[in-house]
Formats: structure tokens, C-alpha cells, sequence
């Protein structure tokens, strides 16, 4: 199994609760569309007195609360549309790595929530469910993390070297082509995982940063987020704070594909059909300068 990468903790000044404003703000984004997407392909017919759903990567919170509300009320309005007299019981299953800290995300469990609540430890490139137990399966940005860094990075003798980088931004054609090739793994694995706990009639709706078509890997959308960091390290080099090999053996474990790759992952998985695929516009969310 792959590498484990939580989220920070807790709810102090560096925690995850209080740095996902941009994923907040995307989610909301993507409301009508989750909610069309329920309200058009979703069968729930074939789904018994109780509704499994399962958020794969929730980190801590608040976010995760919000996307099951929107999922809820999506769904109260299905029963509504079609007919029926009572609600099923909702089941939500949050997941993360066994590292996360389930402890802050169940404490700030909201207490008018319909739902019955269950914490579900670990990686999601593997299964984690019953075959046939999900209704629902939804996941907002922990799809672009790998299960590991794509190990030829590390490699001197490797054309993917990525000698004095932590990512793969700007960086050669190889470095790219390894991150890609990593992904297109873990996707396979993520996505016979998901084929087998999915029930009949179910759906899976994911969130993800991506980049546009006919742009290489090495153009992604993650890349202004990390530049910060990589400047930062080779100021601490400069100043003999740290060795250049450490900034070397370092390669964040992420990926955002193009929206024509993702498809032909999925088609080549064969596992799922896509109802939809499409691309958000980009929020205007302030992002840190290398001096902050």
C-alpha cells in the first residue's frame, strides 16, 4: 500500500480547517451540478431502506459536512420528485488515511445532521467497503494525491531525475511522463476498488484540480500553490540551512490530469460509464507569495 499524507490536524492557525477556503469555495461551485447529477443519473429504486454514502479523502472538516448536506438534500429532493412517502435512513462513511485526525472531524460533527455518522481509516487506492454497500461514493480533491511519489524521480541515473525540484511544474518531459504514469496506477486501482463496493443503480461523483486538454503535465493547475515552497527551500540551501539532497530525495506526491486523460483512464478501466465530465471555472481565491 501507498504512502500516507493527512492533512494538518486540529483547528489551530495551520490546520486544514482553517487553509481549505479554495476547496470550500470549488465544492460550492460544483453544488448544481452534483445536484443534477443525482437528479438525473441516480437510481434509487434499487437501494434499499438505508442509503450508504461515503466521502473518500474528507480530511477533518468543515468541508466534508457541507458536500453531505448538498448530497442529503439532493437526495430529499429525488424521494420527493418520485414519489415517496418517508426518507431512507442516510449512512455517511467518512474516509481518510488512518493518520487523519478523525478525532477533530467527529467532535465537529454537526448536531442537526440527518445522517447516521462512521469513520471508515484508510487508503482509498484499495478497497475499503462490502461489495455492493454504496449507494453514493463522492470524494473533492484527494483524487490528484498519488499513493506515492513516482520513485525514478530520486534516481540520478533516471531520466526523471528531478534534480533541485519538488514537483514537476516547468520541469522535463520525463519528470511529467512519471508523475502521469503513476497516476494513471493509482486511478486504475482507485477505480476497480470503487466497482466493486458501488451498488446497482449507484453513483460516483469526484472533484478534482485538473488542467486543460492539449496542455502537457508539466502546464498544471498545482503548480502556484507549490512554487512558494520550492523558493523557500532553495533559499535554505543557499544559505546552508539544508542540502541540495534533501530538495532533491523531496517530490510532492500530486497530480491534476487533463480532462481528456481522466476519460481515457476511465474508458480504459472500463469499470464505470461517465454521465458527465467537465471543467469548473477557476476561483479567484488569494494564493501565498514566496515571502509569506
Amino acid at each position: 500500500m501507498g504512502e500516507s499524507f493527512p492533512m494538518t490536524g486540529g483547528d489551530g492557525p495551520s490546520s486544514y480547517t482553517k487553509n481549505s477556503i479554495q476547496q470550500r469555495a470549488s465544492a460550492a461551485s460544483a453544488k448544481s451540478l452534483l445536484t443534477s447529477a443525482i437528479l438525473g443519473n441516480l437510481d434509487i429504486e434499487r437501494s434499499s431502506r438505508m442509503f450508504a454514502i461515503a466521502d473518500l479523502g474528507c480530511s477533518t472538516g468543515p468541508n466534508t459536512f457541507i458536500a453531505m448536506e448538498n448530497i442529503i438534500e439532493a437526495l430529499t429532493q429525488k424521494c420527493k420528485i418520485e414519489g415517496y412517502s418517508s426518507l431512507p435512513e442516510f449512512q455517511v462513511y467518512f474516509n481518510d488515511h488512518v493518520s487523519n485526525d478523525f478525532n477533530t472531524l467527529f467532535a465537529y460533527l454537526p448536531p442537526d445532521r440527518k445522517y447516521f455518522a462512521s469513520g471508515v481509516p484508510g487508503s482509498f487506492h484499495g478497497r475499503l467497503f462490502p461489495k455492493a454497500t454504496l449507494n453514493i461514493i463522492y470524494s473533492a480533491f484527494s483524487l490528484q494525491w498519488l499513493s506515492k511519489a513516482p520513485q525514478e524521480l530520486g534516481d540520478v541515473n533516471s531520466p526523471a531525475w528531478n534534480k533541485g525540484r519538488i514537483y514537476y511544474t516547468d520541469a522535463p518531459r520525463e519528470v511529467g511522463q512519471a508523475y502521469s504514469l503513476q497516476y494513471a496506477k493509482d486511478m486504475d486501482s482507485f477505480l476497480a476498488a470503487r466497482a466493486e463496493e458501488l451498488a446497482p443503480g449507484g453513483l460516483m461523483l469526484i472533484l478534482m484540480p485538473g488542467r486543460p486538454d492539449g496542455t502537457l503535465p508539466s502546464q498544471n493547475s498545482l503548480g502556484p500553490f507549490l512554487r512558494p515552497l520550492e523558493s523557500c527551500l532553495a533559499d535554505m540551501v543557499d544559505e546552508e540551512i539544508i542540502c541540495d539532497h534533501e530538495i532533491d530525495s523531496l517530490n510532492m506526491p500530486l497530480y491534476s490530469p487533463s480532462i481528456e486523460e481522466l476519460r481515457k483512464l476511465i474508458e480504459k478501466n472500463g469499470c464505470f460509464g461517465i454521465a458527465r465530465l467537465e471543467t469548473l471555472p477557476p476561483m479567484s481565491v488569494p494564493l501565498p507569495s514566496a515571502e509569506e
